[in-house]
């Protein structure tokens, strides 16, 4: 059998630990959607939606003859 005291260390023990990987799981869900935020703003447009598809180098293996 448990004595009182280690029944009671241990609850609290327990409850603390839960706090914290709540409190971690809250940060780290805050922090993705920072990250997922910045990502959508920094969008950097395709080569060949700016007009650049004839500069860029060919690196196809069957390059058509157009």
């Amino acid at each position: 059998m448990i004595a009182p005291g280690k029944a009671e260390k241990k609850a609290a023990r327990t409850a603390r630990l839960s706090a914290a990987l709540r409190e971690n799981l809250k940060r780290r869900k805050a922090q993705a959607r920072g990250r997922a935020k910045d990502d959508d703003v920094e969008e950097i447009p395709f080569p060949e939606k700016a007009g650049a598809a004839s500069q860029a180098p060919d690196f196809r293996r069957n390059r058509s003859r157009d």
